[in-house]
């Protein structure tokens, strides 16, 4: 009869071995808080995985990142973590095609940006060439860049000059510069301090970012723009050991959640947050100025030059024929906001 127990006991044992063997964890970082946007899209994805996997992958959510944002990269590719995103711009001249999808008059919404980004990129094996160490997840932008301030109302390419502004970089930067405006480049976590103390006087953000960088009481003035002034270019990544070390079952289930099914998600998220601090802006008094024809002639004028500069430069990267993606990717976006 102890036979018998110790055989069951040995076995039970070993049955929880496998068990644990068998369960992939994923380590998961975000740079921002647990209530943004992003975080919830990333935590989302998770569950799906964990779901459609019964468990077999699981992640395992920091409760702090793991670097600071620009470092995320970097800390996905040496397996410092296993899942996470970050900005392009964040690390200035590291990527040059991806700033396809930051030029001004995109898009209004996330959602059919980042599906078409996410489309036009994968198509383009060039991306992920930009992407070597990574897995990427898939692409995604954030809604409409807008322009905020402490001062005065902004209603032309003129009244931009003379407020200092923190920017995220990448294509923002470069179009900053032929609107001649006063820029640092810093990430979006630091905007609070920045602003509260006076160091800048404004930052170019989507709506969203008011309430998760809760700037949303410090900023007195907003201005939008038809398709947003820029735009900001992400990536969902994965360490590709920890990626092919999953069984082909499971491979599968990431693959089928990333994609344009990750753009989705994010691009939503975004959406949906953007929605909300635009009320919540309403609710404090931010004046919020719609840009007229006028203002957008405005910057069309100066930003056209920024267009060419990258087609040489992703052609340069090499990019075939970096006019025809651009134009494409328009058309996507065109095509898919029609849809909604």
């Amino acid at each position: 009869m102890k036979k018998s127990l110790i055989s069951l006991s040995v076995l039970s044992l070993s049955s929880l071995a496998f068990t644990a063997q068998a369960q992939t964890v994923l380590t998961v970082s975000s740079w921002v808080p647990p209530t943004h946007g992003l975080s919830v899209a990333q935590k989302e994805w998770c569950d799906d995985v964990a779901a459609k996997t019964s468990n077999r992958v699981r992640c395992n959510i920091l409760p702090r990142a793991v670097t600071p944002a620009p470092g995320t990269y970097d800390a996905v590719k040496n397996g410092l973590v296993d899942v996470s995103f970050t900005v392009h711009g964040y690390t200035p001249g590291r990527f040059v095609l991806t700033q396809m999808a930051e030029f001004p008059f995109l898009g209004d919404r996330a959602e059919p940006l980042s599906v078409a980004f996410n489309r036009v990129a994968s198509k383009n094996a060039e991306f992920a060439a930009e992407h070597q160490g990574v897995k990427v997840l898939g692409y995604f932008t954030h809604g409409p860049g807008m322009v905020f301030n402490t001062k005065k109302p902004i209603t032309k390419v003129e009244d931009l000059s003379g407020l200092k502004f923190r920017v995220g970089g990448g294509m923002v930067n470069e179009i900053t510069k032929t609107l001649d405006m006063n820029v640092t480049l810093k990430p979006a976590p630091d905007s609070y301090e920045l602003l509260s103390s006076g160091v800048m006087d404004g930052t170019l953000f989507p709506a969203e970012s008011t309430d998760s960088f809760k700037i949303d009481k410090i900023i007195k003035h907003a201005t939008t723009f038809p398709g947003g002034l820029y735009n900001t270019s992400f990536v969902f990544m994965m360490n590709p050991a920890k990626y092919n070390a999953l069984s082909a079952a499971d491979k599968k289930v990431v693959d089928d959640l990333s994609g344009d099914a990750v753009a989705a998600r994010f691009g939503k998220s975004w959406d949906r947050v953007d929605e909300a601090a635009m009320s919540n802006m309403q609710k404090n008094g931010v004046k919020i100025v719609k840009a007229d024809n006028g203002f957008v002639s405005g910057v069309t004028v100066r930003v056209n030059k920024l267009e060419r500069d990258w087609a040489a430069a992703a052609k340069a990267k090499g990019l075939k024929d970096p006019s025809a993606t651009l134009a494409e990717f328009r058309a996507e976006i065109a095509k898919l906001q029609k849809q909604k």
